[in-house]
Parts: C-alpha cells; sequence; structure tokens
C-alpha cells in the first residue's frame, strides 16, 4: 500500500520539475491506487485502477484543451516574448546578415522573406535560436 503513495510523491517532486499536468495526472492515479490497497483489493486491480485513471484522465486533459499545443514558438508572440520587439539595423553584410545590439548582447539577424534589405528600424517577426528575423516597420 505505501508503496503507491511514495510513487505519488516522487511524481508530484517530478511535476515540480516539469510543469505539467502529465505527471500530477499520474500522482493522483497512484494515490487512488494506494487507497484501494488500503481497502484491500489485489494487486491487480489496483494496477488497472491506476492505469485507467491515466488513460482517461489524459483523455479529459487533451479533451479540454489544458495539454493543448501553443504552435510553433518561433512566431508565436504568446510563447516567444522576441516577437513584436523592436531593433535597429545599421547595415547588412554581403551575406545577407546583420549584427544587432538587442538584450545587452549581438544577435545574428536575417530580413524575412518578401522583404528588401534596407537600414533603419526593424520588428522582430521570428525568432530561429540566436537568430532574429526581422522586417522593416515603414
Amino acid at each position: 500500500m505505501w508503496y503507491w503513495f511514495g510513487l505519488a510523491a516522487l511524481a508530484l517532486i517530478g511535476e515540480t520539475f516539469s510543469g505539467t499536468f502529465y505527471l500530477l495526472l499520474v500522482a493522483v492515479a497512484f494515490v487512488i491506487a494506494g487507497v484501494a490497497s488500503a481497502l484491500g483489493l489485489s494487486f491487480a486491480p489496483q494496477l488497472l485502477i491506476c492505469a485507467a485513471i491515466i488513460v482517461v484522465g489524459a483523455l479529459v486533459l487533451r479533451r479540454t484543451g489544458v495539454l493543448k499545443s501553443r504552435g510553433d514558438s518561433s512566431t508565436n508572440p504568446d510563447v516567444n516574448l522576441d516577437i513584436g520587439q523592436v531593433v535597429t539595423i545599421d547595415a547588412w553584410d554581403a551575406d545577407g546578415t546583420a549584427r544587432v545590439w538587442y538584450r545587452g548582447a549581438h544577435w545574428q539577424a536575417v530580413m524575412a522573406s518578401g522583404s528588401a534589405q534596407q537600414a533603419g528600424t526593424h520588428r522582430i517577426v521570428a525568432v530561429r535560436g540566436s537568430l532574429l528575423v526581422v522586417s522593416p516597420l515603414n
């Protein structure tokens, strides 16, 4: 019986590091399996109850949108706070890149497709690793 509660505690500790709802759901399933063990059920029903709670809970979380994917974070301003910020580009290099001073460091920038390279103020439209994709403001 106590091993279920120990596993639930480990899942809760893991949840604090992961930030997902999956391990929280697993912890709840472990606690309910522990209660089933305390009520005298054998191991097989405990395991089935635990698995059923995890499967049904994951389906409910997906259907309600709690575990909804936020899409591509490179262009989503709700995920990446750099999207929409303004930078100044003094000059473009021959290889189509520019050095930009942004957030206290030099970044590499490229022009978004369909835009002509020009010096001046640009808006960040995407971030690919440490590469800023920009488009002119005017």
